[in-house]
């Protein structure tokens, strides 16, 4: 009996322990899933805000209305009648009735556009969009508690769109901070806050629709796409997540209309911050420097070259004296890697040098005959068209709706032209024709006849209008490839 007994009391303890356990585990097990359904709950309730208005108030304050004036010469109306008819002096001369000196002197207006733009720095730092403000003798920035205050430009980046501004008090400015674009997700929620028509104060909220949109052709074009309502106005406006961060700059609509149809576009945040610190520090965006012309490597010379994949970018030339020359680059080389970085692309490369700055060591991983080679280079500055003394001043074409120039080695090697196409390079394009034309295209034919440079256009536009017709069909160089692209002239001049 004993042993049993005694066996009987031994085992009791052990059963309370194995309970205990049981008990204990269960509760560590409860308590995750407890915690777990909280943070999926948070998480949950995080995409899908019941309200905005904590978020608009806190960050409203340091979102700001741009105001900008330009004076440009105002352009005589021309007389209906054809020369020589004997009405026409007289329509001259009732146009010019009233107007100082018979109105031989040229008159001028005051253009104003509006839009958008943040403050980033208590002392007074505003972003905005290069488009806003460029050419403006007058640039006035107002707050939300309706303070104007005359902005002093610090520098911009026409390449980029971005401008960077300076206003100034006695005391301190409500400010924004940057967020990460990068870790900005498809389907995110973001909030706009902006200035469209003229209606300061505007808030608008919707998702992130995409990442890395390519829409006008430019070298650095890399956007953020939303569904946000945005209009203009709201251009140089941010575009926050639900923290509060700028991830975004709005820059850009797609709408048949002129209005908003749920396709907007925003500068990424990790790539104006760097341009915008550039600006401040240099008074311009200093963006690293290889020295090469390169293109694409498509589909077929892969093929013609054994490659597996079309990837990478191939070397057409190398500028003498440049970094990439230095480094040992040679015309046909494939540069597959930047810094361990796989370059899909000609774009890509662009884009991975510019934004590494300058004077920074990097490697380079390129195919040569064959072979992998690794070369190291030290990036030099990227040229800019307006320190260029070979650089032609932009004339603009009015009747095409366009900003045009004539090439020359710098814009060359921005945009990627061979020294074999030639032509008048397209710089701006009016927003009713970027379905057709992309800035960096290249008009080579006017209704078929050859053109070398942007006044060649407007005499062909020119010719064209005499003879009485309402479209030009341009023949346009893009990327290797040449297209046919009808353009309407409007109405008479």
């Amino acid at each position: 009996m004993r042993p049993i007994t005694a066996t009987a009391k031994a085992q009791r303890p052990s059963l309370t322990v194995k309970t205990q356990t049981f008990l204990a585990f269960s509760l560590v097990l409860m308590s995750a899933l407890v915690i777990s359904m909280l943070l999926a709950l948070s998480a949950h309730a995080r995409q899908m805000p019941e309200s905005f208005a904590d978020l608009v108030e806190k960050l409203s304050p340091a979102v700001v209305n741009i105001s900008s004036v330009q004076t440009v010469e105002a352009r005589s109306s021309r007389s209906p009648f054809p020369p020589g008819s004997p009405f026409e002096d007289f329509f001259e001369e009732f146009l010019n009735r009233g107007q100082p000196n018979g109105s031989d002197e040229p008159q001028t207006r005051k253009l104003q556009s509006l839009g958008s733009g943040f403050i980033i720095d208590a002392k007074g730092l505003v972003v905005t969009n290069n488009h806003v403000i460029e050419s403006a003798d007058e640039v006035t920035v107002r707050t939300v508690d309706g303070e104007e205050y005359e902005a002093e430009v610090i520098g911009r980046d026409a390449e980029g769109d971005l401008a960077l501004l300076r206003i100034q008090s006695d005391e301190d400015f409500p400010f924004v901070q940057w967020g990460s674009s990068g870790k900005a997700r498809v389907g995110d929620w973001v909030l706009s806050i902006g200035n469209p028509f003229g209606l300061g104060g505007s808030v608008t909220a919707g998702i992130i629709s995409a990442h890395h949109r390519q829409i006008s052709g430019g070298p650095f074009d890399d956007f953020i796409q939303t569904d946000a309502s945005i209009n203009r106005g709201n251009s140089g406006g941010p575009l926050f997540d639900l923290d509060g961060n700028v991830i975004g700059i709005n820059t850009a609509i797609f709408s048949p209309t002129g209005g908003n149809v749920g396709i907007a576009f925003a500068i990424p945040s990790d790539q104006a911050r760097k341009v915008i610190a550039q600006i401040e520090e240099f008074g311009y965006a200093r963006r690293g420097y290889l020295g090469v012309q390169i293109q694409p490597v498509d589909r077929m010379t892969a093929d013609a070259l054994g490659l597996d994949d079309a990837k990478g970018a191939l070397v057409n030339s190398v500028t003498p004296d440049s970094p990439a020359e230095k480094a040992g680059v040679e015309d046909g080389d494939i540069i597959i890697e930047f810094n361990g970085e796989k370059v899909e692309d000609s774009a890509a490369l662009v884009k991975v040098v510019s934004s590494l700055g300058v004077e920074e060591k990097a490697t380079l991983t390129i195919l040569r005959g064959g072979d992998r080679k690794k070369l190291s280079v030290v990036t030099g500055e990227r040229p800019r068209p307006e320190d260029s003394e070979d650089t032609a001043q932009p004339s603009v074409t009015e009747e095409l709706g366009m900003e045009l120039s004539d090439l020359n080695g710098v814009l060359r090697q921005q945009f990627n032209v061979p020294d074999d196409v030639n032509g008048a390079l397209v710089l701006q394009v009016a927003p009713d024709l970027r379905q057709r034309v992309a800035r960096g295209d290249v008009i080579v034919e006017v209704n078929r006849k050859p053109v070398e440079t942007s006044g060649d256009v407007s005499a062909a536009i020119a010719d064209i209008r005499a003879e009485g017709r309402s479209a030009a069909l341009l023949r346009l160089y893009r990327n290797g490839d040449f297209y046919f692209i009808p353009i309407p002239l409007g109405g008479d001049e």
